[in-house]
């Protein structure tokens, strides 16, 4: 392309990006993620946490191509439970490095669904 060049961007050379879930599903795993959070006392955290991810990352297609979460409670198991020392031993101060290593580990386990 030449430096005074501009790309023609146009409708058709985009690809759909978007959400396809309903707010009825959406609400009803929401639902159910808190249901089992709350029979099991939160022991069951991080297969409720995989349970609700794995429904909405299902449902999200970027670029026309849609998006699978290949992780599963077992997985994040054990860094659930270094998280929840790490808190206690730090009286709370922990907790701010949660949620960005969570979604780290939610990202490393996202991926492009294949053809």
């Amino acid at each position: 392309m030449e430096p005074n060049e501009t790309e023609n961007v146009t409708f058709e050379t985009l690809r759909e990006s978007k959400f396809d879930a309903s707010v009825l599903e959406f609400v009803l795993y929401s639902i159910g993620t808190s249901l089992i959070i709350s029979f099991t006392l939160g022991i069951a955290t991080p297969w409720a946490v995989c349970f609700m991810y794995k429904f909405v990352i299902s449902h999200i297609v970027l670029d026309g191509k849609r998006l699978v979460f290949d992780g599963t409670g077992g997985q994040l198991f054990g860094n659930w439970i270094k998280w929840l020392i790490f808190i206690v031993i730090t009286c709370g101060i922990y907790s701010f490095w949660v949620a960005p290593r969570l979604i780290d580990w939610i990202v490393k386990h996202t991926h492009f669904e294949e053809a």
